[in-house]
């Protein structure tokens, strides 16, 4: 199939790299056509309660959520439909409170930083429009946090999947004050603990390349900051991240792990050729490219497969120790 099959926009209307390798995005979605196609039918025969988490849904959900299903079950296995429904005060009543001045700035300066090589938002007005009524609503309604370099990419990505400004507000809500721990207050604390996590599980996973990273000195933080804060939005490509979000939502934080810790095994080989920082922070750059990131059916087994049975009780027994440890520093 020559090039030209493909347009140079996805379908989320991000604009392909130069780089591009539409020979493997073709031997890819030649499959995941019909595997989206199969998984539809699977899900109009679902006849579990999507409120009710089970061995079932779980199944369904890492084997992907149809997208035109995407939003009600995000709504609902993630918690933000409780949020919504027991606010004291409705969405359009919290974007009404948008009032300070200096997160008005802080926002709209960031706005044209957002997904730039996206027609959706470079060449419509609605879409960013949009996007500052999600970030200064949330930021209005929880002070601790405020606006956070970082939220406008998942904010972003969650409009360009939901196309709907208030469910993006509360799903937004419920990752930054339900699911994640405390990434985006001002010390960065849940994100400092969890470089500190994610460290301790590379050496326990890939003690090889947890000394080689250590050996060449490149900081976690360096390197794998954007699979935090973002989410991996700004890091994978785009169907790859709604397939981690699908589980994210249901499983909870341990999936950035998860996923870590799949990146990482993908390119270990990659990881050990390497020999300067330079060299080392550009392969954690290119891991988007890698052929079984690119296909994320594939991607999201190898996630399962490759992070063992890593669990939240083990994540929240390490988030702890780390915890204890900075507050002992």
């Amino acid at each position: 199939m020559a090039k030209s099959t493909f347009s140079k926009v996805d379908e989320y209307g991000f604009e392909r790299p130069d780089n591009f390798n539409y020979d493997i995005y073709e031997q890819f979605m030649s499959q995941y056509i019909r595997t989206l196609t199969r998984r539809a039918q699977r899900w109009s025969t679902f006849k579990g309660d999507i409120y009710q988490k089970s061995s079932t849904l779980k199944r369904f959900i890492r084997k992907g959520i149809p997208s035109d299903r995407r939003t009600s079950v995000w709504m609902r296995i993630s918690g933000a439909e409780n949020l919504k429904n027991s606010s004291e005060l409705s969405y359009s009543a919290l974007r009404k409170k948008i009032n300070n001045q200096h997160i008005i700035d802080t926002i709209q300066i960031d706005l044209p930083r957002t997904f730039p090589e996206n027609i959706y938002f470079s060449n419509h007005e609605y879409l960013p429009k949009e996007l500052f009524n999600v970030l200064g609503t949330f930021a209005h309604q929880n002070q601790e946090v405020g606006y956070c370099q970082g939220l406008n990419y998942i904010a972003g990505l969650l409009l360009l999947a939901t196309k709907d400004e208030e469910a993006t507000f509360w799903l937004l809500k419920a990752l930054v004050e339900k699911i994640l721990p405390q990434y985006y207050i001002v010390t960065m604390t849940g994100l400092l603990i969890d470089l500190d996590v994610l460290d301790e599980l590379v050496s326990n996973f890939e003690p090889l390349v947890h000394a080689h990273i250590h050996n060449i000195g490149m900081p976690w933080a360096m390197g794998t900051t954007k699979w935090f804060i973002c989410l991996y939005s700004e890091v994978l490509p785009t169907e790859t991240v709604f397939r981690i979000w699908d589980c994210l939502f249901n499983e909870g934080s341990k999936i950035i792990f998860r996923v870590a810790i799949a990146l990482i095994r993908l390119h270990r080989d990659k990881i050990l050729r390497t020999s300067e920082l330079g060299e080392l922070i550009g392969c954690f750059r290119d891991m988007r490219n890698h052929e079984s990131v690119i296909n994320c059916h594939i991607f999201m087994q190898e996630v399962f497969k490759l992070s063992g049975n890593l669990s939240n009780s083990t994540i929240s027994r390490l988030r702890t120790k780390y915890r204890i440890k900075q507050i002992k520093n």
